[in-house]
């Protein structure tokens, strides 16, 4: 995209709607139960376990009609802001260890370099899901930020509620282009490429 001489471009490439992870975990292995000997008879008995594999899956979901994806992108000028908000699920059958959020440059330009004046990126959820009127997101529960800092970032979302098979995480995406951006930041654009990755937790003994 392009812009005129007052204004910043940026483009966007979305991600899938629906990030998917497939690994395979096994259950604990069958088991021989033996009983006890009597008198020099002996018996024994033997039980059939069903060995099954899990689903690891994450999925993108959006939040009061908008889009699931974390940034729509578009021209910006020094001062805008753009919020996104959107439901992230853990709709596999398995806990998860982490979940990571990342956002690279596929196309870069001083937008993303300029760790100061270039795009910034605010990473919060809200225990509740947000809420929208009048264009602005509102939380009726409680907020947690997973991350504040340049939009080219690879954060894991400690705590996440989606850490746990059926869990969600209503996230919401607040990019701003600072008010200190100078001339040198015109007529820039950027390509972004979102993801969020899952990672199964470690097996256990049962």
């Amino acid at each position: 995209m392009s812009s005129g001489s007052s204004s910043t471009a940026v483009a966007h490439q979305g991600v899938a709607a629906k990030v998917v992870g497939t690994v395979a975990v096994l259950a604990a292995a069958g088991a021989v139960a033996g009983l006890g000997t009597l008198g020099g008879f002996s018996t024994s008995d033997s039980v059939d376990t069903e060995v099954a594999t899990g689903a690891l899956s994450i999925r993108l979901d959006a939040a009061a009609g908008t889009t699931s994806v974390p940034f729509a992108g578009g021209a910006m000028m020094p001062g805008d802001v753009e919020q996104v908000a959107f439901d992230l699920r853990n709709d596999g059958d398995v806990p998860l260890a982490s979940v990571g959020f990342a956002s690279a440059a596929k196309v870069s330009s001083l937008l993303d370099t300029d760790l100061v004046d270039g795009l910034q990126m605010d990473v919060d959820a809200c225990s509740q899901p947000w809420t929208t009127s009048g264009g602005s997101w509102t939380c009726g529960g409680t907020v947690t930020g997973f991350y504040t800092g340049p939009i080219v970032m690879d954060e894991s979302l400690e705590g996440a509620a989606s850490l746990r098979p059926g869990g969600v995480d209503h996230l919401l995406t607040t990019v701003s282009f600072p008010t200190t951006a100078g001339d040198e930041l015109k007529q820039q654009s950027s390509t972004f490429t979102f993801t969020f990755s899952a990672v199964q937790r470690d097996g256990a003994a049962r």
